[in-house]
């Protein structure tokens, strides 16, 4: 490793840079030349060279002629779950590829028939190949939605009467459906470009499974316009029939997580002042493009008839959304493929017209009708497309300044014109981009100006401030990317408001030329039911400052209020059930005021979801129980890691049970390292040579350590301490270790990344720079894994995980040493119950009831409501990719929590200090440490004076550091 580093500092002397244009040149283009064309582009192009217009084409393709696969993957007709035929089990990374033979070189549509298997929480995914290549970018990602509906369509109530939330079933029967665009900015299902002649078209296995049957090839479909739709109907006749049907029972819908609300308005039906009731459906939760619901109308004539929806529109940045109209799974005519919901704080009758005002009328069949609304962001797209290109370049630009700027930033002048000619120009060019898309969001909102629209004015007078002082970029890059409120945060956080559609509905009519009902209740109605409410609002017990019956155990738990009740509801439902033990969840306020509770006696039987620290500070207080003290504790231990009881131990004892576990993983795009044939590193050697090949061009690797914040916590030092076999404290608790030749080498190591090997000092998101290919590997946490698992669409099944890099040690094992911080619950040493507690904790914590909550919580929430259960068992069987969780497993192998001790909050501040000394003021490693140690050890006495473990500077009794394989030893004592 020395040797690299010596290395490396020669050929940073040797190529000290002159100019950056070569980084705007083939470099910073590298990206580009990697992924493909965005479909749009691609689509402009074939339009231009005539290819948009075909001559009417159907092709089916059965699985019975597809190629590349043995006959023994084709499962018979008996097999095929209704399809009457044989059918491909497509899965487990399979692709099937068909040949189809068109006479006419054009534009088509490819559409699957399909029914999806296995679990369907996480959507199913594949890619599309035309002729062995990708056409275009969204070719790389097609989404095949499952249909899900309700469990019961009568609601249950809970103990307070109130109505819950259905379990979610899937709805297994065969679909068909077009290869659309996965972001769905696109209105019509995307085209591919096919020769005359054989062409083969490859479906690629990405995520999920599904039984596939015919593969169909066609010309793109015609929407009529309104009079044509009309016109094609000419003996049907306008009905007068009134229908009401209340939305919050959809037959289908393509996301288990959009569900219905409750409301406390009298303007909605139903309405029940005394309890809640699921009376209107939406909202947040159906805010995701692509999003559709469906519901079965019955007309007793068949003929045209106007459709109302009673719709609440109340988008906080006050944007009009847009949703598809579908019947009987096709949109009628092309006025209703994009219909706007105007803004409004106040429930409204949208009667569907035209732009004149006068309702449009559908063609309805006599009997069952099936009437569809799909979320659709496609209006938006042409400014959503801008916003990208101008982050992307940007993103670009601000690579391109961090390389010649280096950890300069403030320090001297700059003169931009020599390094990066017409940088200036470039700029005004953005924010000539940007105002003409706020004119276009003007328009569409009706000249009303929207958040997204004052929030694009912002962001376009950060960038014309820089573009007319070019040299103060430099000094002012937080201006342009790096801030919290820099141009390119602004433009990110508009692109996902401008992509996000939410709509919450009551109810909608079927109905002819009738007059229906006022959407929003009466002045003295609602008058009188806010004064209700208003004393009602005294006797709410959802918070941890109401009172318990004495004969409930209470809990605390610091997490939002759907975590809260769904625990509550199943708690319910299975352990009061089975045990008689009564149990009352509250919302806990802060938990940092737990501590005060425990002091003034006002605390819980119990505490859930609070972070890992807060048992060692009531415990070492004397205010947690010692869990060793129960009989099973050994059995219930051994569900979790070793390492995550580290901080919630003090001597013998152990106070809390992990909750939740974080895992610190490597993510790489898969896509660009196969493209440069760059290897995925397994240790940090591996990491330093490749990074040569990556910053050639203009990318880099990712390490926690470039977090924003100037503070480095233990979760991104304490890692390369432990991994170069260095410790933080002495055995005995006296003293740290942090300058003994091991830790030392880590810190060294830490610097190094940064002022040797070029990695990069500050990343705002790394979510963000791993979409655009900027940081296409890296060390994240769990959360990066959610936010690529579900706001990451473009890139979903081009990107892996790996165990994190580690050392390499002499008998060729790699260790990868990591802490998993998460949440931990606990029982307070004042509860009168800690029997009945424990068996609660234990129930809790269970593996069955783990899974049940983790499933779930994502089923009716979504995708984003993960729950890292701490829970080895229950994570084994949690919705996520099995390659995935076998990753994490075995990073958890290496799960290694930093102890607590009464002065811990020191050493971490300090190891962070010398991370900052070293690599900005080019202190030497080894005295910034030895500076750090005298005040480390100066604040070490005084706060273990403080707890009686020292006395006058002497040692009254040791403090015992526990070890991981103290935890193992307990935990197998009893076998």
């Amino acid at each position: 490793m020395k040797s690299k580093v010596l290395l490396w500092s020669l050929l940073i002397l040797f190529f000290i840079p002159q100019t950056v244009t070569q980084a705007n040149g083939d470099e910073a283009d590298a990206v580009e030349q990697i992924e493909e064309q965005s479909y749009r582009l691609e689509l402009n192009k074939w339009k231009e060279q005539g290819l948009d217009s075909t001559a009417p084409y159907e092709r089916a393709i059965s699985p019975s002629s597809f190629t590349g696969i043995d006959d023994d993957e084709l499962l018979p007709s008996t097999e095929s779950q209704g399809y009457g035929d044989r059918v491909f089990y497509w899965r487990n990374q399979k692709s099937l590829t068909v040949e189809v033979e068109v006479e006419e070189e054009g534009l088509y549509e490819i559409g699957f028939d399909y029914l999806p298997q296995g679990d369907l929480i996480m959507p199913i995914e594949g890619a599309i190949q035309v002729n062995g290549d990708y056409p275009f970018s969204e070719s790389r990602q097609i989404i095949f939605p499952s249909k899900w509906k309700n469990e019961t369509e009568d609601f249950e109530t809970d103990r307070l009467g109130n109505e819950i939330i259905p379990k979610q079933q899937s709805i297994q029967e065969w679909s068909h459906v077009k290869a659309e665009d996965s972001t769905y900015l696109y209105k019509r299902p995307l085209k591919f470009h096919l020769n005359e002649g054989k062409n083969t078209i490859t479906l690629l296995n990405l995520r999920g499974e599904m039984l596939v049957g015919d593969v169909h090839v066609t010309s793109p479909e015609q929407i009529p316009d309104y009079q044509s739709y009309v016109d094609n109907h000419p003996n049907a006749e306008k009905q007068k029939e009134l229908n009401v049907y209340e939305v919050e029972h959809p037959s289908e819908k393509n996301s288990s997580y959009i569900r219905p609300e409750s409301r406390e308005d009298p303007s909605v039906h139903p309405y029940d002042k005394d309890h809640l009731l699921l009376n209107t459906f939406g909202g947040e939760s159906w805010s995701e493009p692509g999003q559709t619901v469906s519901w079965e109308v019955e007309v007793e004539e068949e003929g045209f008839y106007q459709l109302t929806f009673k719709a609440l529109q109340d988008k906080e940045s006050k944007s009009p959304v847009y949703r598809k109209l579908l019947i009987n799974d096709r949109v009628p005519f092309e006025e209703v493929e994009h219909y706007q919901f105007k803004y409004s704080n106040k429930w409204y009758n949208e009667t569907m017209t035209n732009k004149d005002g006068e309702p449009f009328y559908f063609y309805l069949e006599e009997g069952t009708n099936k009437i569809s609304l799909k979320a659709d962001p496609s209006p938006h797209s042409r400014v959503l497309f801008v916003i990208d290109d101008v982050m992307r370049e940007i993103d670009k630009l601000s690579l391109s300044i961090r390389k010649l700027i280096g950890n300069q930033s403030g320090t001297r002048d700059w003169k931009m014109e020599e390094y990066i000619p017409g940088v200036d120009k470039q700029i005004k060019g953005w924010t000539g981009q940007l105002k003409e898309e706020v004119a276009y969001l003007r328009a569409l909102s009706g000249g009303e100006d929207s958040t997204e629209v004052t929030s694009l004015n912002i962001a376009i007078d950060k960038l014309e401030k820089l573009a007319a002082e070019p040299d103060e970029i430099p000094n002012r890059l937080t201006q342009l990317s790096t801030g919290s409120n820099s141009a390119a945060q602004l433009l990110g956080e508009i692109s996902m408001d401008l992509s996000a559609q939410p709509l919450l509905l009551d109810r909608f009519y079927v109905h002819g030329n009738t007059g229906l009902p006022d959407a929003e209740a009466g002045f003295f109605t609602k008058a009188k039911d806010s004064v209700v409410n208003f004393f009602q609002s005294f006797g709410e017990d959802n918070l941890a400052t109401t009172e318990v019956a004495d004969d409930t155990l209470e809990v605390w738990v610091n997490r939002p209020r759907q975590y809260v009740e769904l625990l509550q509801n199943i708690t319910d439902q299975n352990f009061t059930q089975q045990t008689g033990i009564k149990v009352k969840y509250s919302l806990m306020p802060d938990e940092q005021k737990l501590v005060l509770a425990s002091a003034a006696n006002t605390q819980p039987d119990l505490a859930l979801g609070i972070s890992n620290w807060v048992p060692y500070e009531l415990a070492i207080r004397g205010a947690a129980v010692d869990l060793r003290q129960f009989d099973d504790f050994n059995e219930v231990g051994k569900q979790f890691s070793p390492g995550a009881f580290l901080p919630l131990v003090i001597e013998d004892g152990v106070y809390a049970l992990p909750e939740t576990q974080d895992f610190f993983v490597q993510f790489y795009r898969k896509d660009i390292m196969e493209e440069l044939d760059i290897p995925i590193p397994d240790t940090w050697d591996e990491v330093t040579e490749i990074l040569p090949e990556l910053q050639r061009y203009g990318m880099n690797y990712y390490t926690p350590l470039a977090q924003e914040s100037a503070f480095k916590a233990f979760q991104v030092t304490s890692p390369f301490i432990y991994q170069f076999g260095g410790s933080l404290y002495e055995e005995d608790g006296m003293g740290t270790t942090i300058d003994e030749e091991n830790a030392l080498e880590g810190m060294q190591f830490m610097a190094d990344l940064s002022t040797i090997y070029s990695m990069p000092l500050q990343v705002p998101r790394f979510y963000n720079h791993f979409r655009y290919s900027t940081l296409p590997i890296g060390v994240a946490p769990f959360g990066t894994y959610v936010e690529l698992t579900t706001a990451a669409p473009e890139i979903s099944g081009w990107w892996d995980i790996t165990p994190q890099p580690g050392i390499e040690q002499e008998d060729g094992t790699v260790e990868r040493w990591a802490p998993g911080s998460g949440q931990a619950s606990m029982i307070f040493d004042g509860s009168g119950k800690k029997e009945d507690a424990w068996e609660l904790l234990k129930w809790w914590m269970s593996t069955e009831t783990q899974t049940e909550f983790a499933v779930t919580l994502q089923t009716l929430f979504g995708p984003e409501y993960m729950w890292n259960t701490a829970n080895l068992q229950s994570f084994e069987q949690l919705p996520l990719p099995q390659e995935h969780k076998e990753v994490v497993l075995e990073q958890w192998e290496y799960l290694r929590e930093v102890p607590k001790t009464p002065y811990s909050y020191m050493v971490e501040r300090e190891i962070s200090n010398v991370w900052n000394k070293v690599v900005f003021d080019g202190e030497n490693a080894r005295a910034a440490v030895d500076d750090s140690v005298i005040l480390i050890n100066r604040e070490m006495r005084r706060k273990l004076e403080e707890f009686g473990y020292m006395d006058d500077g002497e040692v009254v009794k040791p403090y015992t550091i526990p070890t991981i394989e103290t935890i193992e030893r307990w935990l197998e004592a009893d076998e």
